[in-house]
């Protein structure tokens, strides 16, 4: 049967009830062939020979969902001209929303003969490369919208798909590990009952495994290995094909819990590696296009990713490829935001990062992808790489500089105290010369790249052994530690110490300005036995254990009993930073001050004072300067926030009348207590209060 026409656009396999349309851009093919495949892998071939604005397309009727498809392009196979074309490949559709299988690694992939590395392989690949299915666009959603939370109000939760529910005990055995078990009742009341607003998933993105990790029996668990941009990775799914409607579903039940959904995207770089990497998809389709090539030596290829390879965002075809992805997702998959991988990647149109370089124009104008959440890692391994702080108004970033200097204070390093009150209240060196908010910054102190929050206050030292590389990966500056021995222990003084210092670390986190990013399972105690980079570890060492986490009870209790106070009062999610001034004339008090342990206002010498471990900050619940949806002013009770680092307990001298007569303890990470009204213990202002060694304190101010 000969191919109908059909259409240049949209790319992909698209299906209409009747038949499906099939188009492929590739400005250096010579011939475009379809291959089908029959369930016993029968291949028929049909020539694409509709050419519109070098896309290759063509329309079958009677081709519906399930059906298995590849490309084969003919065209150059120049490679010290970065042409990489070869009918021997076939192809995996890079708009494919679904595939039937991972990678069967074999010689077949690569484009080049192992016996004479410059000669091409003419070896077939077929049956090793997973085929592109066509999918049902069709689908339920009911009543589906949009949570649409305001940042302010957010509390990310960062989770991988398999790692979260492998081993939940109420979730059906047939489910765990998928999306639908994502959307398992279990799963959603756990999440709400932290105060969780937005699940942000590790990359769900069709992935691949990569070679040298087959070969040592390890996989590649984190998924930061894209071949597929519109696709649902096949392996999260309980049945065969069904991917695509069961990542539908999840996203259907979690909306109607409240909870919105992030994807982990890595638009940085694919899986077919450098010039000696497998030939899967784009590297056969149109190397040139899709890749960024080393200009006087087209065969290799730039690697801003330390991954073999980086997009050519550049070119208007793989910009292309990438905003039609990010509409998809959105439009047909309901998400509701992204967080970009390597982000600063995509800003480097020629050599340097711009942050004004055509992708985030293409973002800034796009009036859908403009419209959800957009968050950047904002660095990556190239020259200028990091960017944190650099990017658009519109775009909010994973604020590595909170990270480090939060952990640096609770473990003890001096002279913290300065920048520890920049980054607590919302980080403004960073953002607010360009416009943007205190809730641009994604506050986290823990993420799926490093140490789990236990391991934070257990290890001094990664322990990667497992990995296979001798220790060499993995970051070695992890600010992390022990407390006092390396590792598990069973010494009670020493696990009530890190039981402390995690309540310390998560309390900062949520009554941080800006928004907080809780990594899975760190409320539930998850360790990976000191493994800061348990990537390719799809097994214990990185899921999460439930069975021990019923041990760890009051951790999630408390933590989300902090995300509910947050929720309840905005002087600690303010959409506007700080001023250190009356908001309005008239007004005696600033909407913040900062106070040494003896109740004295923070001088100059006091933020410099290498020694301090110590400081309170007085917020004015009656000075935020937010409007509520009909236009009132929003008014908060006011707190002093002190923090201890020292490894003793101070008598702390609460401020003078002015900026409060008594204040009630409602907050006191040491106990592991949240109070939503102020104790009965009232301290009258000039009074004295004990702070206790290494802790977070939250005084709310009440008449006397």
């Amino acid at each position: 049967m000969r191919p109908w026409p059909g259409s240049a656009y949209p790319l992909g396999a698209t299906y209409d009830g009747v038949g499906t349309n099939f188009a492929l851009y590739s400005e250096v093919a010579e011939l475009v062939e379809l291959c089908l495949f029959d369930e016993d892998g029968t291949e028929t071939r049909y020539r694409l020979e509709e050419v519109d604005g070098f896309v290759h397309h063509g329309y079958l009727p009677a081709i519906g969902p399930g059906q298995r498809y590849g490309y084969r392009v003919h065209g150059p196979y120049e490679p010290e001209q970065g042409l990489r074309c070869n009918p021997n490949k076939l192809l995996i559709d890079p708009y494919a929303k679904a595939f039937s299988h991972g990678v069967d690694w074999d010689d077949s992939l690569f484009g080049y003969s192992f016996d004479a590395p410059d000669e091409r392989n003419d070896l077939d690949s077929a049956g090793h490369v997973p085929y592109s299915l066509v999918t049902n666009p069709f689908f339920d959603w009911a009543n589906d919208r949009l949570p649409r939370t305001p940042y302010n109000e957010s509390v990310i939760y960062e989770a991988h798909v398999k790692g979260l529910t492998m081993t939940h005990p109420d979730v059906p055995e047939e489910l765990r590990g998928t999306y639908a078990a994502l959307g398992h009742p279990s799963i959603i009341d756990h999440l709400k009952g932290l105060g969780v607003t937005a699940i942000e998933l590790l990359p769900v993105h069709q992935f691949v495994t990569d070679h040298y990790l087959v070969e040592k029996n390890l996989k590649n668990y984190w998924g930061y290995n894209t071949i597929g941009f519109f696709a649902p990775h096949d392996a999260y799914t309980s049945r065969p094909g069904a991917q695509v409607e069961e990542f539908k579903g999840m996203v259907r039940a979690l909306h109607e819990a409240g909870i919105e959904v992030i994807l982990d995207v890595v638009y940085n770089h694919t899986a077919e590696g450098n010039h000696l990497g497998p030939t899967l998809s784009m590297k056969g389709i149109d190397n040139q296009s899709y890749y960024r090539l080393v200009e006087d030596d087209p065969q290799f290829y730039m690697d801003y990713t330390g991954t073999g390879n980086s997009l050519n965002v550049g070119n208007p075809h793989a910009l292309q490829l990438i905003m039609d992805s990010l509409r998809y997702w959105v439009t047909e998959m309901h998400v509701d935001g992204f967080r970009f991988d390597l982000a600063a990647t995509l800003a480097r149109e020629f050599y340097d990062v711009d942050k004004l370089a055509t992708f985030f124009e293409l973002v800034q104008q796009d009036p859908v992808v403009s419209q959800v959440k957009l968050i950047a890692e904002p660095w990556d391994v190239g020259p200028g790489g990091y960017q944190v702080g650099g990017f658009p108004p519109q775009w909010t970033e994973w604020n590595g500089e909170y990270r480090d200097i939060v952990r640096d204070f609770w473990r003890g390093e001096p002279a913290t105290l300065g920048e520890f009150a920049s980054r607590i209240t919302g980080s403004s060196d960073l953002y607010q010369d360009n416009g943007r908010r205190p809730y641009a910054s994604i506050n986290f102190i823990t993420a799926h790249d490093g140490f789990t929050l236990a391991d934070l206050v257990s290890y001094n030292e990664k322990h990667n052994e497992a990995n296979g590389e001798d220790g060499r990966d993995g970051a070695d500056d992890n600010r992390s530690w022990n407390c006092g021995v390396e590792g598990p222990t069973e010494d009670p003084e020493i696990m009530q110490l890190r039981d402390c210092q995690r309540r310390n670390l998560m309390a900062t986190l949520l009554l941080s300005q800006g928004v907080p990013m809780i990594l899975h399972g760190d409320e539930l105690g998850r360790t990976q036995g000191g493994n800061n980079n348990a990537y390719c570890q799809d097994n214990e060492v990185a899921w999460v254990d439930w069975k021990s986490a019923e041990d760890d009870d009051a951790m999630t209790h408390f933590v989300g009993a902090l995300a509910k106070f947050r929720a309840q009062h905005p002087v600690f999610r303010r959409r506007r930073f700080f001023e250190g001034k009356p908001i309005r004339k008239g007004d005696e008090l600033r909407d913040i001050a900062w106070f040494t342990p003896a109740g004295e206002e923070m001088q100059e010498q006091n933020w410099d004072d290498g020694f301090g471990k110590s400081i309170v900050v007085f917020l004015n619940g009656a000075a935020i300067a937010d409007r509520d949806p009909r236009g009132e002013r929003v008014v908060d009770d006011s707190f002093l926030m002190a923090f201890n680092a020292h490894h003793e307990d101070i008598e702390m001298t609460l401020p003078s009348q002015d900026y409060g007569s008594a204040w009630g303890l409602v907050i006191d990470s040491c106990a592991g207590t949240v109070d939503t009204t102020p104790m009965d213990d009232v301290v009258p202002a000039g009074g004295t209060f004990t702070l206790p060694a290494r802790s977070v304190v939250v005084l709310q101010r009440v008449d006397a």
